[in-house]
Formats: C-alpha cells, sequence, structure tokens
C-alpha cells in the first residue's frame, strides 16, 4: 500500500508519520513495516555516537498500525479520529538502530463500543523488539488552541 493511501486512513504526516508500508490486513491483524533512517529527528542525540530509536517511538509504531485496522471501524469523514487512551505490559527486549526495518504486528483483541483493545509487536529478523497492550477510542478531536477564536479581553 502507497504511503497516499496510509495517509488516506490515518491523520499521520511526516515527520510523525512511522508506518512505511502494509505488509498484510485482515479483519482483525495487521502487518506492517518501517526502515528507521538515521536523518529521523528522534535519533539525533539518542544517543551521540550510537543513535538508537526511543522506545515511545517503538510504541508509537504500533499504535499507528493499530490507527490502520482501525480505520475500518470508524465512521467516514474527517471529524473523527483514533486515539490512544492507554498503554500496559509495555516490554522492550531488543534495541533499534537507524537503518533496521521492522515489521509491526498488531492484533485486535477486543471492542466495547468506541473502545479497541489490541496488543502490538515490533520484530526485526523475527526477534521482539518490543511488545506492548493498548486500547485506543474513536472520537471527535476538539478545536486545538490555535484555531480557537481569540477572547477580547473586557478590560
Amino acid at each position: 500500500m502507497s504511503v497516499q493511501e496510509i495517509e488516506n486512513r490515518i491523520p499521520h504526516r511526516a515527520p510523525m508519520r512511522l508506518v512505511d508500508e502494509i505488509v498484510s490486513e485482515d479483519d482483525k491483524r495487521i502487518v506492517c513495516q518501517k526502515t528507521f533512517r538515521d536523518d529521523e529527528s528522534f535519533v539525533q542525540g539518542h544517543f551521540p555516537g550510537y543513535p538508537l530509536v526511543p522506545g515511545v517511538i517503538q510504541c508509537e509504531c504500533c499504535l499507528q498500525a493499530g490507527a490502520i485496522l482501525l480505520q475500518k471501524f470508524t465512521p467516514e469523514g474527517d471529524d473523527v479520529i483514533p486515539v490512544a487512551t492507554r498503554m500496559d505490559n509495555v516490554k522492550f527486549k531488543n534495541m533499534v538502530r537507524p537503518g533496521d526495518t521492522v515489521q509491526i504486528e498488531v492484533t485486535l483483541k477486543e471492542q466495547l463500543s468506541n473502545a479497541f483493545f489490541l496488543t502490538g509487536k515490533m520484530t526485526i529478523d523475527g526477534k521482539t523488539t518490543a511488545r506492548l497492550d493498548f486500547a485506543c477510542s474513536v472520537t471527535t478531536p476538539r478545536e486545538s488552541n490555535s484555531a480557537a477564536p481569540k477572547k477580547e479581553s473586557g478590560v
């Protein structure tokens, strides 16, 4: 699936879109790939001389793959987005470095109303780098502060 098709399914855009390709997908499971580059902002200074992909970025890869999977459960239109509500049992097993291509596998475990419970796993060459359970809900985003009209002072 092309980057354009991925961006049609989730609101994330560069530099924060962390899914390069969808390898396979069915109703309950998605497998994606991401190749980390050495010029990505989150590895600059993490750590000088031995750059590592931060754990929070690995979690975000799983969350984004989950958002793509959940897109089929969301109403059509630009007024709803998937939002992470919880992460549990997060474990990091192996380091991820620039140049690594990770496989991201997310499985939908349960749906309760607009809440979705998923499990994510990242691997490099079959070796687990990160694993987590997480929840997302599908919601209408609130207006950002920058888009809100300015209130005039009554002084």
